[in-house]
């Protein structure tokens, strides 16, 4: 079994505040990682942390970027339990987003509709929640997520174990996690050994 990340946040930045105000949510951006330290966590977002209006696919960092900026970010972090295949998937679509990155949008008329109740949803275009679900769709990974999503939807998806909430830059990677990281480590260098001989 595999495990990856699901990140709910709320910077406090004029837009977070905005989309908060009218969708009455507690988080307003949502990430999706695959390792336990969130080194490797993705979103649809602001590409520079000092531009709200210019978005697009982003890797996102706890000490980089917009979080690194907004230091006072709140947020709730949740583990899915998924199979190697599911996490291979998720990583190969993850990994082709980002090497066409310059051919995806950030579907901010989406991310205003949605505050509506309206969905309005364009061909390689994703706003957080979006891409998010769209990441989990293509990966095979069962939800129950509706297709209108928001950031807030993701508390109740099936199968999430939440891990950790507060200021997301006090988080720190879960000891079961580093636990199970040695163990798949010593796995993996057992089996290459029984390769070698």
């Amino acid at each position: 079994m595999k495990k990856i990340y699901i990140i709910l946040t709320h910077t406090g930045t004029t837009l977070s505040k905005i989309i908060k105000s009218y969708t009455k949510d507690e988080f307003s951006h949502v990430s999706i990682a695959l390792d336990s330290e969130l080194k490797e966590m993705y979103s649809f977002g602001r590409l520079n942390a000092y531009n709200p209006f210019w978005g697009g696919f982003v890797h996102e960092g706890i000490n980089f970027g917009t979080f690194k900026r907004f230091r006072k970010t709140q947020c709730q972090i949740y583990s899915l339990n998924i199979t190697e295949e599911q996490y291979d998937n998720a990583k190969r679509i993850i990994e082709y987003i980002k090497n066409s990155k310059q051919l995806h949008n950030f579907n901010f008329i989406g991310l205003v509709a949605v505050g509506f109740n309206k969905r309005i949803k364009f061909k390689k275009s994703f706003y957080c929640a979006e891409f998010v679900k769209y990441v989990l769709d293509k990966s095979n990974i069962e939800n129950n997520l509706p297709e209108m999503i928001k950031p807030e939807n993701f508390k109740n998806m099936q199968g999430l174990n939440k891990i950790y909430e507060g200021l997301l830059r006090k988080y720190k990677t879960p000891r079961s996690s580093i636990i199970e990281r040695i163990s798949e480590n010593i796995l993996t260098c057992s089996k290459r050994k029984e390769i070698i001989r």
